[in-house]
């Protein structure tokens, strides 16, 4: 068999996770779409939603840009910039002031040093390593039957499983900041809130969903090794 890793039995093994995950993208996608055309009561725009936040957190080193891509917002620590996507910036509905909310929940994190976040910045670059080497360490191992090199994927990717878990309390943490920030800064009135949640719900999902998926291929990977011994 020339390509053993992606042709036995234990593809079955990832089935509940790829379920998850296709179920999470398109619960965020259709979650994001819809309320992307609900206007937000106060007919504000994400990016005037990040800079009030930032603002009345005393946040004022921090800038807020445009980035290109269609859900691609996230906050820099190392620039201090926070990036929005065009639909996010210019946009004025429950979505967009929903995420720009997000994202300066992660602002909020970086500048009070909230520890889980110091801890997935300092590790980000080496997990990223880490799982890319991963893969190409155990699958050399299986192909020529070096327990060796895949054990050490195995343990490299491991490492990349801490990062995931590391990232849930981060991105959790971030949604509740965000849904306490419109409400304390009056962003968004009562009617906008279960959308504003569902949204950040929806975009949660999908860490979840990536996480146990991560758990799923180490649990391959082993019986693959098992399979081998």
């Amino acid at each position: 068999m020339i390509f053993p890793y992606f042709s036995d039995y234990t593809m079955i093994i990832l089935i509940p996770g790829l379920i998850l995950a296709a179920f999470a993208q398109w619960n965020v996608s259709s979650t994001y779409n819809k309320y992307l055309r609900v206007a937000n009561s106060r007919g504000i725009t994400g990016a005037e939603t990040a800079r009030k936040l930032l603002i009345n957190n005393g946040i004022t080193d921090v800038s807020v840009e445009l980035v290109g891509g269609k859900l691609s917002d996230h906050y820099d620590p190392r620039k201090k910039v926070l990036r929005l996507s065009h639909e996010v910036y210019n946009g004025r509905s429950v979505a967009s002031v929903s995420i720009a909310a997000h994202e300066v929940g992660h602002a909020i994190q970086h500048n009070i040093g909230y520890a889980p976040l110091k801890l997935r910045s300092a590790i980000a670059p080496v997990a990223a390593l880490a799982s890319n080497s991963a893969w190409y360490l155990f699958i050399i191992g299986l192909f020529f039957n070096f327990a060796g090199l895949m054990e050490l994927g195995i343990v490299f990717f491991t490492g990349a499983i801490l990062f995931n878990i590391i990232t849930l309390p981060v991105e959790f943490n971030a949604s509740q900041r965000a849904i306490a920030q419109l409400d304390q800064n009056a962003i968004l009135y009562d009617e906008d809130g279960p959308g504003a949640r569902r949204v950040l719900n929806a975009a949660a999902l999908t860490y979840v969903a990536a996480t146990i998926m991560s758990f799923l291929q180490l649990l391959r990977m082993l019986a693959l090794k098992g399979s081998r011994d």
